[in-house]
């Protein structure tokens, strides 16, 4: 018999042979596929990513041959544990996402297993269709994954389950025989005996079928058994046929490995509205469900004040939540009308505040008519239970009963009595999700490290009665997988279990997929199977020692799970000091994955690879800081690679719901590794640009020197590339000393009635002088007194340390920000604003500056540190800046650089910009340009660089050819000069051109 590492080898071995796939069984690659969105990890055998179907059978046949279990993997983004296990772990979502057949007469689409939800719906809105699972994963979440989940979504009271939306789908067996599912009338051979043998089930265990099946709409555990006996509330099909299809759904991958899907698709509401039912108390809101669903809402969803709490701490949707609240609510309810007309839906939305005044609870309701705020506002909802998971600390809401279903008629005694036992075991949960179908989505706060597991055994026992109790489902949405297949059987008793063994053994008879889920799963609450394994698992969880270079403090804190307090920052016992914990808030959901108008992850978004991926890299990180990649992962060559196509764009630290900033765990990282390996002389040349930028304007002949070829070959900077040009009239050899724009005393500009102090960077003020002096004008037309920071007058000039931060050489930016930050604070003081003119050099003193120890002057500087948009933007609603403008000539198009986006600072560009007289100025929807400091101009970086810009931006701008393009970044516009050849300026200059004499 081979040894299990034996197996390894030769299934490796044989993959490369014999398939066109990707083939990846190093260490990082397995680790990276062993978490999804659950509480589990289990180390797969291997990884492969198949790039045409002969891939897939073949790997099928290979496994097979080998004993060898396959797991079919999606987005990864399962809640139970349902795509991680010890198998060769095939991902689909890579190469297999195309549509395959749009049927516009049948309202029905053919799909490919690996496309995502949102991406399927793009491309049927031209047609007025939409897929109305609509899950709120949906910018990540592939179809696959949706069937094998029988995933629901918000609107399921209108639409159904995914089981009541699939008509047919296509699958191999463990056998390698490839099958077509569909309805019952029109199989024959191999199919239609699957559909006699379950027929036959069915009919046999008829009396348990009616006493034991949920009667609920979700209900989705074990497999669906019931499709010749319907037991549910709503009809799998529309005419009373059998669908062998429906068998598949919901089985988690455990019967069939799924080539392609058919949908049903429904008409793309064209008109909606949404009424925000404002409640004193919980209690009220989970009683109230069940008559505002007799009004036909599309959907009902709850948001508790815990969510709304969380809502508001968080930058990104604070001002969106704002707008449905009134005072401070215990619990909103978002209740939806939709329809093919918006006046019908007025009336209804009129019988809802009707409906609450009979309720004793009159003028509780917020009417959103129009489609933006409504958008806005599901997006928060849309996040909720990411914004759940943003909790710092080893305590986090822990999925295990998070879906459970009861008829709503029990909703509120339900969640009454739920939640006296989250208070007996010492937590509390926060509530949310579709209150329209008795699912609410609930997490208990525990600490899984510690006492968790025997807490959620306790939780999950009490939580199962009162299922029972009130007659609903323990399984009512994220599946089964690990941590509720136990539960199966206890869901169906033993007789219907065993019915649900012999589907397993007809369609998979030599347990090769998915094994150990539904039939014979693990106890919930096996610590081997966790991803932070408690201290009596045979392996802890355990952090190697590390002295950090930047302070990662406010994440080294434990919580409070009843009220969410955290200890003081650097109390939470990391090893790490914190940097650990900062990498652990990645839980894995995948919103790293999505497509949409976002930055975050533009790596990904040109790779398609889970390495370079937001996701990818945190469990990289973890893995190697808690030492399951070997002794010395963190700084090895294998972590280098995973971090290589990081841009540092800080499109996680905004986007990302649990805060995940890569951006600066990059800097950690590359600190380390460069102390390890160290820097090479390109390192160097790009750290040292400021301090010897004076140089480059004395000798730009002799700077500007180019020898692309070798400069490649030397340096890696890439020959296709234009270098910045140094120029002689840079603005710090030519104009820093101009005094008709400059005041030389800083003193008497907090007597100034309008005052400002300007920073500019090396680039702007080496490179695009321009830039520089059409700020100063703009700000010295409108009548303000203005300051120069400068450390001397030959030349030299303040830094914010950047290009020492992102080559690892953190001492050297910490000296750079502390003369900055020593100069700027009396007059930060003084609450003079520190204005400057590139994003990612005086976004700096807002986030880098803040965890370099360099104490409350840090922070009193930051306070008064703004983009230059964002100067203009503050005083405009002031009434202090009030320019003279000309109108504007053509279109604009305003491209937001990464680090404006992740700060909240493009908004503020176009309130500047609708300053100008008939401008209408358009934001680009673009991720990273793919510059990116220094990252685009390395030979190495050249095609992932454009590719990055080829997404939307560069396309963008050739579409309009006569339009002014905006972009405030010095790489955002070399980019687009380099790609598109079109020009692009700073706000600035164009606000300069406008300015009327």
């Amino acid at each position: 018999m081979l040894k299990a590492t034996d197996t390894s080898v030769l299934l490796e071995s044989r993959l490369r042979a014999e398939t066109e796939g990707e083939v990846r069984f190093d260490a990082g690659s397995r680790g990276r596929y062993a978490t999804d969105a659950s509480i589990y990890q289990q180390m797969p055998v291997g990884v492969f990513v198949p790039t045409q179907e002969r891939d897939i059978a073949l790997a099928i046949d290979i496994a097979r041959d080998l004993k060898v279990p396959v797991l079919a993997r999606g987005g990864g983004t399962s809640q139970c544990g349902q795509t991680v296990g010890a198998a060769l772990v095939i991902d689909n979502s890579k190469h297999f996402r195309r549509v395959l057949d749009v049927d516009l007469a049948q309202r029905r689409a053919t799909v490919e297993p690996g496309l995502v939800l949102d991406h399927l719906n793009a491309q049927l809105r031209k047609h007025g269709l939409w897929y109305p699972v609509d899950v709120s994963t949906s910018a990540q979440a592939t179809l696959g994954g949706m069937a094998g989940n029988n995933s629901c979504g918000s609107r399921s009271i209108a639409y159904g389950n995914m089981v009541h939306n699939v008509v047919g789908a296509s699958a191999w067996l463990s056998s390698g025989e490839l099958l077509e599912f569909g309805p019952v009338s029109g199989l024959a051979g191999r199919a239609a005996g699957i559909a006699d043998f379950v027929r036959g089930l069915a009919e046999s265990h008829r009396e348990e079928l009616r006493a034991h099946w949920p009667k609920v709409l979700r209900r989705v555990a074990g497999y669906n058994l019931d499709i010749f006996d319907c037991q549910n509330e709503r009809p799998y099909t529309t005419d009373g046929s059998v669908n062998l299809a429906h068998l598949l759904i919901g089985s988690e991958g455990t019967l069939a490995y799924t080539r392609s899907l058919t949908l049903q698709l429904a008409e793309l509401p064209r008109a909606k509205v949404l009424g925000v039912v404002n409640f004193e108390s919980f209690h009220a809101a989970m009683d109230a469900a069940q008559h505002i669903v007799k009004l036909g809402p599309s959907a009902v969803e709850l948001v508790d004040r815990t969510m709304i709490e969380l809502s508001l701490a968080n930058p990104a949707f604070k001002p969106t939540i704002e707008t449905a609240l009134i005072g401070r609510p215990a619990a909103i309810l978002l209740v939806e009308f939709s329809g093919a007309e918006k006046g019908p839906l007025l009336k209804r939305l009129a019988d809802l505040m009707a409906l609450m005044g009979d309720l004793g609870l009159p003028g509780t309701v917020v009417e959103m008519p129009h489609e933006s705020p409504q958008k806005n506002l599901w997006e928060v909802r849309k996040a909720g239970l990411n914004i759940m998971m943003s909790l710092k600390g080893d305590g986090k809401p822990v999925s295990f009963i998070e879906d459970c279903a009861v008829p709503l008629a029990h909703l509120a005694e339900y969640t009454d009595a739920l939640t006296e036992v989250f208070a007996k075991h010492g937590s509390r949960g926060t509530w949310y999700a579709h209150a329209s179908v008795g699912t609410l989505h609930v997490r208990p706060i525990l600490d899984m490290r510690r006492d968790g597991a025997a807490k959620m055994r306790a939780i999950a026992e009490e939580a199962s009665a009162l299922v029972r109790k009130y007659k609903g489902a323990y399984s009512g949405e994220h599946g089964d997988g690990l941590c509720r297949g136990e539960w199966v059987q206890w869901q169906f008793g033993p007789r219907l279990n065993e019915a649900l063994r012999a589907i397993k053994q007809e369609l998979d008879p030599l347990n090769l997929f998915a094994p150990n889920r539904i039939i014979d799963p693990p106890k919930m609450d096996d610590g081997a199977l966790f991803r932070f394994p408690p201290a009596s698992a045979p392996r802890p969880y355990r952090t190697i020692a590390l002295q950090p270079v930047l302070d990662w403090s406010a994440w080294d804190v434990q919580n409070d799970p009843v009220t969410e307090q955290t200890t003081a920052p650097g109390t939470g016992g990391d090893t790490t000091g914190g940097f650990a914990k900062a990498v652990e808030m990645c839980n894995n959901n995948g919103h790293c994955r999505k497509f949409d108008a976002g930055t975050m992850c533009p790596s990904y978004r040109v790779t398609r690879d889970e390495q370079h991926l937001t996701r990818g890299r945190a469990n990289t990180l973890r893995l190697a800081l808690s030492g399951q990649l070997g002794e010395g992962a963190f700084t090895s060559e294998a972590m280098a690679e995973t971090m290589e196509l990081c841009v540092g764009c800080k499109g996680c630290k905004r986007d990302c719901p649990t805060g995940v900033d890569m951006a600066r765990m990059k800097i950690e990282f590359t600190a380390h590794y460069k102390q390890r390996h160290g820097w090479t002389l390109k390192d160097k040349l790009v750290a040292a640009l400021p301090d010897y930028a004076r140089w480059g304007a004395r000798l730009p002949w002799l700077f500007n020197l180019r020898a692309p070829a070798l400069m490649e070959w030397a340096l890696g900077f890439s020959a296709k590339r234009s270098l910045p040009r140094w120029r002689a009239d840079s603005f710090f050899a030519r104009h820093a000393g101009d005094a008709a724009l400059f005041s030389d005393l800083p003193t008497t500009l907090a007597a100034a009635p309008k005052a400002a102090v300007l920073f500019v960077d090396t680039f702007n003020g080496s490179f695009e002088t321009e830039n520089a002096l059409a700020a100063a004008r703009v700000l010295k037309a409108a009548g303000y007194t203005l300051h120069l920071l400068r450390k001397d007058k030959d030349g030299g000039h303040h830094c914010c340390g950047r290009t020492h931060l992102v080559s690892g050489q953190v001492d050297a930016a910490r000296a750079k920000l502390r003369a900055l930050v020593d100069a700027a604070l009396p007059l930060a003081e003084a609450g003079v604003a520190i204005v400057g003119l590139e994003p990612s050099c005086l976004l700096t003193l807002r986030d880098e500056a803040l965890v370099l120890g360099l104490g409350e002057p840090a922070e009193r500087v930051a306070q008064q540190a703004l983009l230059f948009e964002e100067f203009l933007a503050r005083e405009a609603k002031a009434g202090r800046f009030a320019p003279r403008l000309k109108p504007a000539e053509a279109p604009i198009l305003l491209h937001g650089h990464c680090h404006q986006k992740a700060f909240g600072a493009v908004a503020p560009v176009l309130e500047v910009l609708k300053l100008i007289p008939g401008a209408e100025p358009a934001l680009i929807e673009s991720s990273c340009c793919g510059m990116a400091g220094s990252f685009g101009y390395e030979a190495k970086h050249y095609r992932v660089s454009m590719q990055m810009a080829e997404l939307s931006l560069l396309p963008a701008i050739r579409a309009q050819p006569d339009a002014i393009v905006v972009a405030d970044g010095t790489s955002c516009r070399h980019q687009i000069q380099d790609g598109a050849g079109r020009e692009a300026i700073h706000v600035a200059r164009l606000l300069e051109r406008q300015l009327l004499a």
